[in-house]
């Protein structure tokens, strides 16, 4: 029942934003038009798209993605897309529950409690995923997420492959999906360097034939954006106009000290969020679309990451980063408010003392996902050994 809520949530949101969506497709219907190019047209396609298109800030993997939509007409392209996305959201919200039923598998966990974990949290995560998806029809950010909710789901199986292979291919649709490296450290330790092989192997398969190809692909690295008045940068005092050399690079340093941080303490269901964290306060602009990241982080939090049955971290999220935008109309107060949120939550998730599933790693109390899923529920509590949890159906 609680699919079927998600699923007509989902479709109410589609149909209310959906006429007025696909703000930002054009980016990628342009970029899936040149990168299937190759040597035709007039050379800036293929593997010279970034050198002549900096701009153009996705992806290869999406921009492969959105050509496969380019033979259809621009509006049926766009509006497809839109709907294949908008179920990606749903998958997530699965991908979230399974991989929460795998994490908490023989712990005596009530399913029923989680299952309601997951409806409250998805019901404050599909607008925002609408939000990205339809509205501005950003598919770099939804495959990366989409890739990292697989990346997780494979964390909990204790498959370091798949753990490497979905991470890559998350930085392959959006670079920013880099802050969520940290995920491989949350495998047994054995296991890291099969991962970080598989991860950085496929990076590279993505992006270094463009910068071989043509070695001014490095000035996309460059691309400068606006610093909006309500970006927190401005709080943190960057009075810069555009986007300072150092903010990229400050982002995804941030966010993979602060995953590391995470797993170290125990916290690893809280990376996405604090990788996510770490982009919002240091980006100079404040698109709405950038907060369904932060969404997915405390959605894998709020169903991993605590047993509360209130997952109130999505909610407070939603409300404050995405209600600002209309509640709040002074640019200076909402920048304060996404600073606020960031500083809060990031304190939360890494400082406040959470109900452990199990015993404490060796050495530093990391707590490990179980390498092993083929462990029944706790008998005792109206599980059968051996059957797979509810929730994980």
């Amino acid at each position: 029942m609680h699919l079927v809520l998600l699923t007509a949530w989902t479709a109410l949101w589609f149909a209310v934003v959906e006429p007025h969506g696909g703000f930002s497709w054009h980016y990628l219907r342009t970029g899936g038009e040149l990168i299937y190019q190759g040597t035709a047209g007039d050379g800036t396609g293929g593997l010279n798209l970034y050198a002549h298109h900096p701009e153009l800030q996705m992806g290869p993997i999406s921009f492969l993605t959105a050509g496969l939509f380019n033979p259809f007409p621009e509006a049926t392209g766009q509006f497809l897309a839109a709907a294949l996305m908008s179920l990606l959201g749903l998958v997530i919200v699965v991908l979230a529950g399974r991989s929460a039923a795998h994490h908490f598998l023989g712990t005596g966990t009530n399913h029923q409690r989680l299952r309601q974990r997951v409806l409250i949290a998805g019901l404050a995560f599909i607008p925002m995923w609408i939000e990205v998806a339809v509205r501005f029809g950003h598919l770099d950010d939804v495959l990366a997420l989409f890739f990292t909710a697989l990346a997780v789901r494979a964390v909990t199986r204790g498959d370091a492959a798949l753990t490497g292979v979905f991470l890559a291919l998350a930085m392959d649709s959006k670079p920013t999906a880099l802050a969520f490296v940290p995920l491989l450290l949350a495998l047994p330790r054995e296991k890291w360097l099969r991962a970080g092989l598989w991860c950085a192997g496929l990076v590279a398969v993505a992006w270094l034939p463009f910068f071989l190809g043509d070695p001014q692909s490095f000035a996309a690295a460059k691309f400068a954006i606006p610093n909006h008045p309500a970006s927190a940068l401005r709080w943190l005092g960057v009075g810069d106009p555009e986007t300072p050399g150092w903010d990229r690079p400050a982002q995804a340093a941030l966010g993979l000290a602060l995953g590391t941080i995470a797993v170290w303490r125990g916290r690893w269901a809280a990376v996405v969020l604090l990788g996510a964290n770490a982009r919002i306060v240091l980006d100079p602009s404040v698109y709405t679309y950038y907060t369904a990241s932060v969404l997915l982080g405390t959605l894998l939090w709020d169903v991993i990451g605590q047993r509360r049955l209130v997952p109130w971290w999505s909610w407070l999220a939603l409300l404050i980063l995405y209600g600002s935008v209309f509640a709040v109309p002074d640019d200076s107060a909402r920048g304060l408010i996404r600073l606020g949120f960031v500083a809060l939550s990031t304190a939360y998730v890494l400082l406040w003392p959470v109900r452990e599933r199990g015993e404490r790693g060796r050495g530093r109390g990391r707590r490990r996902p179980p390498a092993r899923t083929d462990e029944g529920p706790a008998v005792g509590n109206g599980a059968t050994p051996g059957a797979e949890p509810p929730a994980a159906r």
